[in-house]
């Protein structure tokens, strides 16, 4: 028997066409509105009843057992664990031992055609490629596997979640659906969001427009919170997932000739470069810089817009807010936007700047449809917030100690860098350049996600940071700063960046 890994090499698969996945949910029934010739096809479980693939894909020895016919007259060849399960727990025999006992693993291991990858699960290791991760369904086995072996484009067909089968799977709704005992197949998301940040691999649902595109506004001075963003947001996103700061777009905006009009921030209307960006084709996402994603973006992509070509963020019924626009689902084709020709519109009255960014004018027709659990302000809760905006700019966890959520940003942060998504030279840049305060890189060194339990030491070292609103003379909606603060903050940043801190440092060190 062969290793999974060595076939898929020996095959020229790793340069070759993209693979498709194909499993038992209700997106499974639209197999005949699509074109499937352009891929490789890997079955799970009993969908190799439905007709011919490249790979079957099991896990479990009783599928093996239930489709045997199947499998043989079907599939290229059969692909399982060394040590594959029975009856939905991890087993304790190999597939050698088993292959004398089951007449279709012996007859296929005669031809060449069955296959064996290690298992996490397993109880051992049979070596020869890498281990294979699944936590909860075979899905997350067959898109590791494949990405692992090299595959850089892989496409699904019923891997969705919920509840349900297509209808095709019907006569199994009562025995295999759910069997092991959990309650949706939307746990599975979080074993192929971890796959694809850790490979790389592109991977969507046919059924779905991919890649997701989030844009952010955002300014230089904000690059590392928009890297820890993009991280939060990779980490839970179940497919591809492009995330593009804004202010690398290139594109020059024309100021209004009323001063009333112009933007408050550098990024103010950077969000209408959007539709131009994209083409004026699909969707796109946009957020702030100061936020942070704790749920799959996939939720936030697939809303439908039903009729409307914008989405807002709706803010909960007790508030009182009008519905938010820093974080907007975008139909780039009905959005024909041209900034330039909205500062025209300013100029000539027929926009304001608060109708263009407080209502939104610039769009046809808006619709509140975003859940406000996706524009949390300043507010957490485990397993609800899908998105924490750090609105309160004085206390954003990346410039302020004091924030009683900057545990998770920092946590975010840690856990970056020990993935290898960001390098610690990013973040000490970052501290240098002045964009972050400074206490940051040392929890990052210490591994310590608590502000409160820093030591003294490690406080001082913001003594003399002063963030770069303050420089720059904004006051983090509280109106502006007045001028000697303004002044007193920039004199600061200059001793910062000036010779004499370090100077002053050596005459205090250690005496002999």
């Amino acid at each position: 028997m062969k290793v999974f890994f060595d076939w898929f090499a020996e095959r020229g698969f790793r340069d070759g066409p993209p693979w498709l996945i194909l499993g038992k949910g209700p997106s499974y029934a639209r197999r005949g509105e699509l074109d499937l010739a352009a891929y490789k096809t890997l079955s799970l479980n009993h969908v190799v009843r439905e007709g011919p693939v490249d790979v079957a894909h099991a896990i479990d020895l009783d599928v093996v057992v239930d489709c045997a016919a199947a499998i043989e007259r079907h599939a290229a060849v059969l692909v399982m664990p060394w040590i594959p399960h029975v009856r939905m727990k991890p087993g304790d025999r190999d597939l050698d031992a088993l292959a004398r006992e089951v007449p279709v693993l012996a007859r296929l291991a005669s031809e060449g055609r069955l296959l064996g990858y290690d298992l996490s699960t397993a109880p051992a290791r049979h070596g020869g490629g890498p281990v294979v991760e699944a936590r909860y369904f075979s899905a997350e086995a067959a898109l590791s596997l494949l990405a692992q072996a090299g595959a850089r484009r892989v496409r699904s067909l019923g891997v969705d979640g919920g509840t349900a089968y297509s209808a095709a799977f019907d006569d199994l709704a009562g025995t295999t659906r759910l069997a092991n005992s959990h309650t949706t197949f939307d746990l599975q998301f979080r074993g192929i969001a971890g796959t694809i940040l850790k490979t790389g691999v592109d991977y969507a649902p046919l059924t779905v427009p991919s890649p997701v595109k989030v844009f952010v506004g955002s300014e230089p001075a904000q690059s590392l919170s928009v890297k820890v963003l993009e991280y939060s947001i990779k980490k839970h996103a179940s497919l591809t997932t492009e995330v593009v700061p804004l202010y690398e777009a290139g594109i020059e905006v024309p100021m209004p000739r009323d001063p009333a009009n112009r933007p408050r921030t550098p990024f103010s209307f950077q969000r209408f470069f959007i539709p131009e960006l994209c083409r004026f084709t699909g969707r796109a996402i946009y957020v702030d810089s100061d936020m942070q994603v704790f749920r799959d973006i996939r939720e936030l992509w697939t809303i439908p817009f039903d009729g409307a070509d914008l989405l807002a963020a709706a803010e909960p019924g007790s508030s009182g807010r009008k519905p938010q626009f820093s974080v907007m689902l975008l139909d780039c084709e009905s959005l024909a936007w041209d900034v330039r020709e909205l500062v025209r519109r300013l100029d000539a009255g027929e926009l304001t700047y608060a109708t263009l960014m407080y209502e939104m004018k610039a769009a046809r027709s808006i619709r509140a449809g975003i859940d406000p659990s996706w524009n949390s302000l300043e507010q957490y809760e485990e397993g609800t917030t899908g998105l924490l905006h750090y609105t309160d700019m004085p206390t954003q966890p990346w410039l302020s100690r004091d924030n009683p959520r900057a545990y998770l940003w920092v946590r975010d942060l840690i856990e970056s860098v020990t993935a290898g998504f960001l390098t610690r030279e990013v973040v000490a840049a970052a501290v240098e350049a002045g964009h972050v305060r400074p206490s940051l890189l040392w929890q990052l060194d210490h591994g310590l996600d608590e502000c409160d339990l820093l030591p003294r030491a490690a406080r001082e070292l913001d003594r003399a940071f002063v963030p770069p609103h303050e420089v720059a003379g904004l006051g983090g909606g509280s109106g502006g700063l007045r001028p000697l603060r303004v002044l007193r903050a920039a004199w600061r940043r200059l001793y910062r960046m000036s010779p004499l801190p370090r100077i002053e440092a050596r005459l205090k060190g250690p005496r002999a």
